[in-house]
Formats: structure tokens, sequence, C-alpha cells
């Protein structure tokens, strides 16, 4: 019934159907039934028309005079609010995983403060995991799979993952030769990997192991501090870990195992439209991803099978 209050305050200010369905970019017969709907509903006769003449009856004149304030306002509140959302400025609050966010991440965030001068970014970095709608973040980008399908989604990416342990470990208590010889070694669990997904490329084998761990620590960073020092074998993100697997500090464990990666996303809430400055960030963050090889897709397999 709005958008049918809206179109009789146009007629009147038009002048005449065919003047308003012109300005509204509808046929003259869809106004026309229109308001002979809206009259239907109000239950009176809002105008008197003819074949040269269109005039408001004097309930219709009561009736514009009290709806086009409100007409009005509400066009304006509309129009400003598709110049806000089309307006590549305001804040943006995006949540992030610490390591991925504060490491990877890093130079696409840079880039996009140096080519979006009037956009002010609030990065919210953490590794628990945050209700998106409930903290009223714009964005967020998440790292494995993703429970909540209230979200809306584009994947960047995937991040591989390596098993790994400092040679010195190795040397005190030996290599593991298979899966069944990690149950005799000490292992380190870095949240959110409580689960180590492995697949064997030779016969396609698959494996889903739960690590009793002697460590388990909730930053990526210290874990592979810890595994460096010689405390256990360690599953992590290739990007956390290739400094010291490049420099010999860690080495690959169980080669022919070889860990699935994790997809990477950005996922927003449901809405029908984005904000033009939320928007920009999600294609700056695609193409940072499309362009990262710790992040491209096609590199993962051929990757994660080299030797270090």
């Amino acid at each position: 019934m709005l958008d049918d209050l809206a179109l009789f305050v146009t007629i009147v200010e038009a002048g005449s159907l065919n003047a308003a369905a012109l300005k509204e970019n509808l046929p003259p017969a869809t106004v026309t039934r229109r308001l002979q709907k809206l009259e239907s509903q109000l239950g009176y006769r809002l105008l008197n028309r003819s074949a040269r003449r269109l005039q408001p009856t004097a309930e219709g004149w009561q009736y514009y005079e009290q709806c086009r304030p409100l007409v009005h306002a509400l066009r304006q509140a509309t129009q400003q609010l598709d110049a806000s959302l089309s307006a590549v400025s305001g804040s943006i609050r995006v949540l992030a995983p610490v390591d991925f966010a504060s490491g990877l991440l890093t130079p696409a965030w840079v880039s996009f403060m140096h080519k979006y001068p009037d956009i002010q970014l609030e990065l919210d970095v953490s590794n628990r995991l945050q209700d998106l709608v409930v903290s009223g973040a714009d964005m967020a980008v998440r790292v494995g799979t993703l429970d909540d399908s209230s979200l809306m989604q584009r994947r960047l990416g995937s991040a591989s993952l390596v098993m790994v342990a400092a040679p010195s470990y190795l040397a005190r208590t030996g290599v593991p030769h298979n899966l069944l010889d990690l149950e005799r070694h000490e292992l380190i669990v870095a949240e959110p990997l409580r689960s180590w997904r492995l697949r064997r490329p030779g016969d396609g084998a698959e494996m889903v192991l739960q690590p009793q761990a002697r460590l388990r620590v909730n930053e990526m960073r210290l874990a592979v501090d810890m595994a460096e020092a010689g405390i256990g074998i360690l599953l992590c993100p290739l990007l956390q870990c290739r400094n010291a697997v490049a420099d010999g500090a860690l080495v690959r464990v169980l080669p022919d195992w070889m860990p699935l990666p994790r997809h990477v996303y950005a996922v927003w809430p449901q809405r029908r439209y984005l904000p033009a400055r939320v928007r920009v960030l999600l294609e700056h963050l695609a193409a940072f991803a499309a362009e990262n090889p710790l992040l491209r897709d096609e590199d993962l397999a051929s990757r994660s099978q080299q030797p270090f």
C-alpha cells in the first residue's frame, strides 16, 4: 500500500495519469490499476477523472495533504541511504584470526588503506570465534569449515598445512615411518587444529587423527617456536613455519601423508546489498589472495608434495 500511496502523490503532483506513468517509468494501465486498488482499499474515491482533466476529490485533497510530507521524507531518507551505500567511505569493522590477519594479510591491509584514504578500517583480531552478527562487524575472515549457513561467503583460497618437527627432536626420538608411530611421539596440538586430516596421494587413502597432545596451545606462533625448540611434532599452516623450514630449523615428517588444506573465506551477514565500502574491501582481499602463492589453490598440491 505504501508504494501505491507514493504513486498517488506523484499523480497529483504530475497533474495526470500519463505524466505520472512517464515519471515513474510505468505503463499507464498499471498506474490506473494501482490507483483503483488504493481507492478500493480506502473505501472512497480520490480523483475525479475525465478525458481532459484530473481533479482530486475533497477526500483526495485531504489524503494528499496528509501523505505528501511522509512520502517526501521517505524519498529523502531513501536517497540518503542510497548515497551512503554507494559511497566508498566510512568505517569497516573486520574480524580475523590473529596469525592470519597479522601475518599473511598485513600487505593487503596496508595496500587497502593507501588505496582508499576515506575509509576507516577497524581490525578485531582474535583466535576466538566471534558471532559476526552479534559483534556488529561488517565482515570476517574465516579459515576452515564454515558451520554457520546463515552467512554469505566468498572463498579467497586455501592454506596448506605441513607436519613438522625439529631435527633435534627427531634425533632424540627417532623418525616416524607411519601414522601408528605417532602414538609413541610427543605431539603439539595448536588450536583450532584439534583433528589432523591427512591424505596419502599415492593411493588416495585418508585418515583423521585425534592427536593426544603433550602440549596444547591456542596461538600458532608459539606452537611453531615450541616445535623449533624440540618439544614435539606439530601440524601447522605452511605460512606460519615456512621460514623455519627454509633454514632447516624444522623438517617435514611423514612426507607420504599430505595434510588436507584449509579453505579461507570472507564472510558477511546476509543482506541484499553490500555497502560499497565493504564491497571494495571484499574485492581487494580476493585480488590479493589470487596473487599470493600461499593461497592459490592450484599451487597447493605440488607445493605440499615437495620435500623440505
